[in-house]
């Protein structure tokens, strides 16, 4: 007889938003799936790029008030106290923003940091 785990063992999860307030219900389900992951047990990062990395920055978080939806700053806060959040180095650099204006524990990288995370062993990519 197998032995089942009591608690489901998942792999990790990348999800890359590349939207934000212009496409509110894309960017919510990306926030969404994101905080459903962490409380189902399963390790997230979340990559921001283009206009999403505003979701990052002190103070500029669009909230995309939808109806039904859980409020973005609820989603974000889920993601960023047991997730990661990760900022694409050249859409910071193209907004000049720095470390010092993102989030707490929110981080830059770059492309090649994003390919070593998603080819990882069993990680799943998603990407709104």
């Amino acid at each position: 007889m197998v032995a089942v785990p009591s608690t489901p063992s998942f792999r990790p999860v990348a999800i890359k938003i590349t939207c934000g307030a212009e496409a509110a219900e894309r960017a919510n389900q990306a926030w969404t799936v994101a905080a459903t992951a962490i409380a189902s047990g399963a390790e997230v990062t979340v990559w921001l790029t283009g206009e999403a990395v505003w979701f990052a920055v002190v103070g500029r978080q669009p909230d995309l008030e939808l109806q039904h939806a859980t409020p973005t700053p609820e989603l974000i806060e889920a993601v960023r106290s047991s997730g990661r959040i990760v900022v694409c180095t050249q859409c910071a650099a193209r907004r000049e923003l720095t470390l010092g204006d993102l989030i707490e524990g929110a981080t830059i990288a770059g492309a090649a940091t994003f390919v070593e995370a998603v080819l990882g062993p069993q990680t799943q990519a998603l990407v709104y």
